[in-house]
C-alpha cells in the first residue's frame, strides 16, 4: 500500500509555508509538485550530460542522445506502446492534441464530423473548432447526463459513417468522470472513424495501456505526473503517425533536405523539429521511475480513497454543491461550490489559511454554461496527500462558510 506521509519526505516544496500556514496542496489536476529524484536527474542532466542529442559523435552528445531515446522507451513501456516509434515529445498536452488536429484540418472536407463530448477541456475543443472552421467539417457533442456522466447512448446515436474523428477526455479536469474509452473506441471504429484520447488527468492517476483502451491517439503532460513543465506526449500507432502531417520543420524532423525540397525523418523524430527538450526526457524517466516504484494500483487507490474521505467530510458543511458522478466512477477531483460564494472568494480565504485549490472555470467553459454556473471550486489530489490535509482543509472550509454565509 502507498504510504502518503513516506511519499511526502521526497518532496521539498511540502515542507514550506504558505501565509505562516503549513502549506496543503490540492491543486493537483492543475500540475503535481515533483519528487527530489526528478530534481536530482533534472540538475544531473545540466550538470554532467549537457549535449544536444542526434548531432554529434562525441560523448556528451552520445550520452544526451541516449538519455532522451530511452526516456521515449520507458514511456513507451509505461503506457504499453508497441514500441519507442509511437511516442512523440512534445510540449504538453495541448500542443499533443493540435499535432493531430492539425493533420486533420488538412483532411477533413465538408459533410465530414467531428465528435466531441460536452465536458471537454479547452485543449480538446478549440484546436478541433479550428479544424473544423479550416475543413468545412462539423462539430458534433455528445451529452452527459445530469450525473457528469457520458450520455453513452446519445454518443452511440450519433457516431456515424460521417464521423471522422472521436476526441474525448479519458477523464474530465472538472468532474473527475472517467469514460469509458474503450466502449467508445469500440464505437467509433464501428463506423470507421479514429480515437483520440485526453489522458491528461488518467495517465498519472491509473494503469493506462493505449492497446487495451483501443484508442488511436492519446495525449499527456509530464508535469502532471511528477515530472518537469515543457514536456508533453503524444502516442500514436505508428502507421497513423506516418500517415500524419508535421506542422513544425527545421532541424531533426528532416531525413534529406536540397534546395527543391525535404525529406521527412522517421518516427518519432519527424514530430520533433528543433532542439528538443533534453533535460525534461530526463526528468520524465525519472517521474515514471517513482510511479512505477509506487505502482500504479496504489496510486489509483489512494487517489480513490482521499477523494471518498475528503467527500465524505464535505457533507458536514452546509451549503455544499458537489459536481460529477458518484465516487465509484471518477477520479481524484472533487468539484464544489458554497451556495451564493464566488470560487474565487473560496480559493483566496482557503489560501490564506495555506489551501492551495483551483476557483474558476477550469478551461472548460461550455461545461460551467451546462452546470449553470460561472465557476467552481476544485479539490484535486494525488499521492503525496493525506486525510490530515482533507481535515485542514474541511476546518478551512468552514472558516469560509462562517465569514461568507452569514
Amino acid at each position: 500500500m502507498l504510504s502518503p506521509d513516506v511519499v511526502r519526505k521526497d518532496f521539498p516544496i511540502l515542507g514550506r509555508k504558505v501565509n505562516g500556514k503549513r502549506l496543503v496542496y490540492f491543486d493537483n489536476a492543475s500540475t503535481s509538485h515533483k519528487p527530489r529524484q526528478v530534481i536530482d536527474a533534472i540538475s544531473d542532466y545540466y550538470r554532467f550530460h549537457n549535449s544536444n542529442v542526434h548531432r554529434a559523435v562525441h560523448t556528451l552528445s552520445a550520452e544526451a542522445t541516449e538519455i532522451y531515446d530511452s526516456s521515449h522507451e520507458k514511456t513507451a513501456d509505461f503506457i504499453g506502446a508497441e514500441r519507442l516509434e509511437e511516442v512523440v515529445f512534445t510540449k504538453n498536452t495541448t500542443e499533443s492534441i493540435n499535432i493531430v488536429a492539425n493533420h486533420f484540418s488538412g483532411v477533413l472536407k465538408k459533410g465530414d464530423e467531428i465528435l466531441l463530448t460536452q465536458m471537454e477541456h479547452h485543449s480538446n475543443l478549440v484546436p478541433w473548432l479550428n479544424a473544423a472552421k479550416l475543413s468545412g467539417a462539423r462539430v458534433r457533442y455528445a451529452k452527459i447526463e445530469k450525473t457528469g456522466e457520458l450520455d453513452i447512448g446519445h454518443l452511440n446515436d450519433i457516431v456515424t459513417k460521417k464521423t471522422r474523428i472521436v476526441a474525448v477526455t479519458h477523464v474530465s479536469n472538472v468532474l473527475g468522470t472517467i469514460n469509458p474509452v474503450k466502449e467508445i473506441a469500440d464505437i467509433a471504429h464501428d463506423k470507421g472513424a479514429l480515437v483520440l484520447a485526453d489522458g491528461a488527468q488518467s495517465v498519472p492517476h491509473m494503469p493506462v495501456n493505449v492497446r487495451k483502451l483501443g484508442c488511436d491517439f492519446l495525449a499527456f503532460s509530464a508535469h502532471k505526473m511528477l515530472g518537469p513543465t515543457g514536456l508533453g506526449v503524444l502516442y500514436g500507432r505508428a502507421a497513423l503517425l506516418d500517415s500524419l502531417k508535421p506542422f513544425n520543420f527545421g532541424g531533426d524532423m528532416i531525413s534529406e533536405v536540397t534546395f527543391e525540397g525535404a525529406k521527412w525523418n522517421e518516427l518519432p523524430w519527424k514530430f520533433e523539429a528543433g532542439t528538443p527538450n533534453m533535460a525534461g526526457a530526463a526528468g520524465m524517466s525519472a517521474a515514471i521511475d517513482y510511479l512505477n516504484r509506487l505502482g500504479m494500483d496504489s496510486v489509483f487507490s489512494h487517489g480513490k480513497g482521499i477523494t471518498a474521505y475528503a467527500a465524505k467530510r464535505l457533507e458536514e458543511i452546509g451549503g455544499i454543491e458537489v459536481y460529477g458522478p458518484p465516487l465509484s466512477r471518477k477520479g481524484a477531483v472533487i468539484s464544489f461550490n458554497l451556495r451564493g460564494v464566488h470560487p474565487h472568494d473560496v480559493s483566496s480565504i482557503l489560501d490564506s489559511e495555506g489551501v492551495a485549490i483551483r476557483g474558476g472555470h477550469h478551461c472548460a467553459m461550455p461545461l460551467m454554461g451546462l452546470l449553470g454556473v460561472s465557476g467552481t471550486s476544485r479539490a484535486s489530489f494525488y499521492v503525496y496527500n493525506t486525510k490530515g490535509e482533507v481535515d485542514i482543509f474541511i476546518e478551512a472550509l468552514k472558516k469560509v462558510a462562517g465569514v461568507m454565509l452569514k
